[in-house]
């Protein structure tokens, strides 16, 4: 399918309508740099005119404020991963952990920026997909390229989310029936709430997952320094708190402690199709920012403070089976539900999209509440999760794939794309000598950018051998079982 978007028309357009026959041409045009006011004017006309087309559709997309777009951030960046902080400060040590995330969230702010410049220069952008064949110049390729990591990284987190459902209902369980059939049923009810098919209508349920995450990572806390230094009523020696790595502490352990923090930052693939839906898209900055600061504090102190509670040997994977406590554990494990079911929600919808908008490009479905539109947007997502469902249930060793996974496309859609955007866009505006014409900030911006891809190339390198070795331990552990095992998978404190 052509991927030309060198004209206005939004997706949700209808071609019989006069407003759609208007063009505003991009071609040429370099928006919203230097923060001049006819480049914001150009920018304003063409948003508004993409909302004027909406006027006469059922189904609005340009309806998210920046609050609604913060919200659906929290939601994102704010989730049970964050409860992998505590083992990943307790593998690098308290310092080094708290450096990583500090500096990681600058970068992954930064990044953050440059992809709303670059949406604000091109205000027809719908998802990360059309951004990579923008950079690319406007090879065909790198659309198909992107598209499929796009769709291959959504899944495989939809995926995950299938399999932590079914690890909280077989830990609130006892695991009262097979794993498949509660990660089936955790796929049913994702598919259930990905239904709405605007992100205003979504932010209301990331505002409620939000909120119930914040209330689990306090009693986290809370449990943790109630707990410690006791298990079971039992006395135990005090927790080990290390400053550093211990000593003999491997590359491949370290690299994944460090990979494990990243990847909970590098979310930035889903920012383009959350901009295409605001109402006012020059606002995206105080979304992104606030939430930004949110995630140094609230992962630094989680972090910090559960390990310091609970210590070196005691710590697991996920810190609620470090609580020492059943009841603990499953009443701060309960507070996810919203967070388990939403997130795997966004990134459905966020593919779902990139797929409805494409089939329907130009027809009255996209905008309007037809049998057809909402069939075919049913089926696109029941596809979707079922996919998830089974390929997070064939692959015997699904999380170490996924670290895999994460490597490679977090080097792209993390790193690598946003400092090619940002030499890209410099160069549009200044030229080749741009990094001379701007005196120090111009070499700064140089260098930033650069070290932004060298960045993206080593998680595509060490990154992923560190992955890779993770399930070949695994394999020697003998950790990896086989395809659609019933086995629990649920905490144990």
């Amino acid at each position: 399918m052509s991927q030309d978007f060198e004209t206005s028309d939004f997706a949700n357009s209808s071609p019989e309508h006069e407003l759609a026959s208007k063009e505003i041409d991009l071609e040429g045009r370099d928006f919203g740099h230097g923060g001049k006011a006819d480049d914001a004017s150009v920018v304003s006309d063409l948003v508004g005119h993409q909302i004027e087309i909406e006027t006469v559709n059922t189904i609005k997309y340009r309806t998210c404020s920046w609050q609604k777009t913060a919200a659906l951030l929290f939601s994102e960046y704010i989730c049970i991963a964050i409860m992998s902080f505590p083992w990943s400060y307790s593998v690098l040590g308290l310092v080094p952990g708290l450096i990583v995330t500090i500096a990681v969230a600058l970068i992954v702010q930064y990044t953050s920026l440059i992809i709303w410049r670059f949406c604000l220069r091109h205000p027809d952008v719908r998802d990360v997909c059309d951004v990579g064949k923008r950079l690319f110049w406007d090879s065909p390729i790198a659309w198909y390229v992107t598209a499929t990591m796009f769709l291959l990284n959504n899944t495989f987190i939809q995926g995950l989310h299938c399999l932590v459902g079914a690890e909280y209902l077989n830990t609130m369980t006892d695991h009262s029936i097979c794993t498949i059939a509660f990660a089936f049923i955790t796929a049913m009810a994702c598919f259930v709430c990905s239904l709405p098919r605007t992100f205003s209508e979504l932010s209301k349920m990331a505002t409620f997952s939000a909120i119930f995450t914040f209330i689990s990572i306090l009693l986290v806390v809370i449990f943790a320094g109630i707990g410690s230094p006791y298990t079971g009523g039992k006395p135990v020696e005090d927790p080990i708190v290390r400053i550093v790595p211990a000593p003999g502490t491997s590359f491949a352990t370290g690299l994944g402690a460090f990979l494990n923090i990243s990847f909970v930052f590098i979310g930035q693939i889903t920012l383009p199709s959350f901009i295409a839906e605001m109402k006012e898209p020059k606002d995206f900055w105080k979304s992104v920012t606030i939430v930004t600061i949110a995630e140094i504090i609230l992962f630094s102190v989680v972090g910090a403070l559960v390990y310091a509670f609970t210590g070196s040997q005691y710590m697991q994977d996920m810190a609620f089976g470090s609580l020492g406590n059943d009841i603990y554990m499953k009443v701060s494990f309960s507070f996810m539900i919203p967070t388990l079911l939403f997130l795997g929600v966004l990134y459905a919808s966020v593919s779902a999209r990139f797929i409805f908008f494409r089939l329907f490009d130009g027809t009255h479905h996209v905008g309007n509440h037809t049998v057809l539109g909402w069939a075919s947007w049913s089926a696109i997502l029941l596809v979707l999760w079922v996919l998830a469902w089974v390929i997070a249930e064939v692959i015997p060793f699904f999380n170490s794939l996924l670290s895999i996974m994460g490597s490679v496309f977090g080097s792209f859609f993390g790193f690598i794309y946003w400092g090619v955007a940002g030499l890209r866009m410099s160069h549009t505006e200044y030229g080749s000598g741009f990094y001379k014409m701007r005196g120090v900030r111009g070499w700064v911006e140089l260098v930033v950018n650069v070290a932004l891809i060298l960045i993206g190339l080593f998680f595509l390198g060490p990154g992923t051998y560190a992955s890779v070795e993770s399930v070949i331990e695994s394999y020697h552990e003998g950790n990896v079982g086989s395809a659609f095992i019933c086995a629990s998978n649920g905490l144990r404190s």
